[in-house]
């Protein structure tokens, strides 16, 4: 995994390795989010993948790490994919960073009015046999909201 992300408000690179232990030592209360967002734009597929640093009541500093591949066209390989770059993070932050994930984000609805509700119960499954919390809408979902927000 490329550990190397942008921080959302200066897009300043950060090596996650060095940057987050540093960062949590500093704000010890603060919550580790991840989350990963997709836009089909173009002929490409674009996959935002951020790690929020939460401060509860007061905030979140971002961090992602944006990637284009051929366009996913296929609506359950997309949302897929969505999981691994979440997962693939998160288990970067617990084994090579030490530190704890409070929790991952799905992007996807609890309504089954949603396509991507399809997806939902595999991923939480998936996410939790792999020791990881998850939350998914209607929830409050900052680091999807993040990723959502630098996909466009």
């Amino acid at each position: 995994m490329n550990n190397t992300f942008k921080m959302m408000q200066t897009h300043r690179a950060v090596v996650l390795a060095d940057y987050l232990p540093e960062f949590v030592r500093a704000h010890p209360s603060c919550e580790i989010h991840v989350g990963c967002d997709s836009q089909n734009y173009n002929q490409q597929t674009t996959y935002v993948t951020t790690v929020v640093l939460r401060y509860p009541g007061k905030g979140a500093h971002v961090l992602y790490q944006k990637i284009k591949h051929p366009q996913v066209k296929d609506m359950w390989s997309r949302l897929w994919k969505e999981i691994e770059y979440s997962m693939e993070v998160a288990q970067f932050i617990q084994d090579e960073c030490g530190l704890k994930v409070h929790q991952i984000d799905l992007d996807f609805n609890e309504n089954p009015d949603y396509a991507s509700h399809k997806v939902l119960k595999a991923a939480v499954g998936y996410v939790q046999s792999m020791g990881f919390e998850s939350k998914a809408k209607p929830h409050l979902l900052m680091a999807t909201w993040a990723a959502n927000s630098l996909c466009q």
